[in-house]
């Protein structure tokens, strides 16, 4: 055996002596391009010395047959396989005890007070609150003297949301402020979810109105996007009424699809006569 390896030795040095000391009479082969074949050729070195340069081929480093899933490096730990494996027996959960026989509840601390009872509470959650996203007038009358809202029509939440004055993200509705009130010299009529006491007054002021009207959930994704009821073949479902609790927070119910016209107040001044401020006349909400 040590003499076959001595052997190999042996030639692979002589073979190698050979080649550094060839001197090939012919020009140098070219580069061969991507995915292409030589023929083989032969070379004349010192001492009468000759070889072979056999055919060589270059390969990409990605090919059909070497595509194969993204398996992991490191194997699954098998347990309970034999002591060989070193999980074996008790499988890496040492001798007896609660942790070795079974598992716990989460959070149980062994029998202490767990740590979620030893911390107090603090404040709650009202499931009744409601997100209302805040726009200003400012905004509004910008958007009027840019020609992207139309003050002669009425002013809803699907226009103030297609016109970019609040974002696409609405919870429960829009709240009008009083931010830039001095801005609006001409009457608008507007329908929000609320508004505060000095919007209400600025719009009222120049000849506007205001409306508080009533939306749920369902309503107001009927109001803002109507094509997703298209898309999905439903009818449009019917407006709400409000809760009890909330019928004196809003001036009607909010009506579908979007309207254009605004509908009117009744504010009555005597007995027998009635005062009409609006262009359209619609049924109130009544108590």
């Amino acid at each position: 055996m040590i003499t076959r390896s001595r052997g190999l030795l042996s030639s692979l040095l002589s073979s190698t002596s050979l080649l550094a000391n060839a001197k090939p009479t012919s020009s140098p082969i070219p580069f061969p391009p991507f995915q292409s074949f030589q023929r083989p050729s032969f070379f004349h070195g010192a001492n009468g010395a000759s070889g072979f340069l056999g055919s060589h081929r270059n390969y990409s480093l990605l090919s059909l047959n070497d595509l194969r899933d993204n398996i992991p490096r490191k194997q699954k730990t098998r347990k309970g396989r034999g002591i060989g494996s070193g999980k074996g027996k008790t499988a890496g959960r040492g001798h007896k005890g609660q942790k070795a026989r079974g598992t716990h509840k989460f959070g149980f601390e062994g029998g202490q007070t767990p740590m979620r009872r030893r911390l107090p509470k603090r404040g709650f959650k009202n499931p009744f609150s409601l997100t209302f996203q805040p726009c200003g007038l400012g905004k509004i009358a910008r958007l009027i003297n840019a020609g992207k809202i139309d003050s002669h029509e009425l002013i809803t939440m699907k226009t103030l949301k297609d016109t970019g004055a609040i974002g696409k993200q609405i919870e429960d509705g829009v709240r009008l402020m009083g931010r830039g009130c001095e801005h609006i010299v001409w009457p608008i009529h507007i329908e929000v979810s609320r508004t505060t006491v000095r919007a209400k007054a600025a719009v009222e002021a120049a000849g506007g109105s205001v409306r508080r009207v009533h939306y749920n959930k369902l309503g107001l994704r009927a109001l803002l996007k109507p094509e997703w009821f298209e898309k999905k073949g439903r009818l449009l479902p019917r407006p709400a009424r409000p809760p009890p609790k909330l019928k004196h927070k809003v001036d009607s119910i909010g009506r579908l699809p979007a309207p254009t016209k605004p509908i009117p107040f009744y504010i009555v001044e005597n007995e027998g006569d009635e005062k009409v401020v609006g262009a359209e006349e619609s049924p109130q909400l009544t108590d």
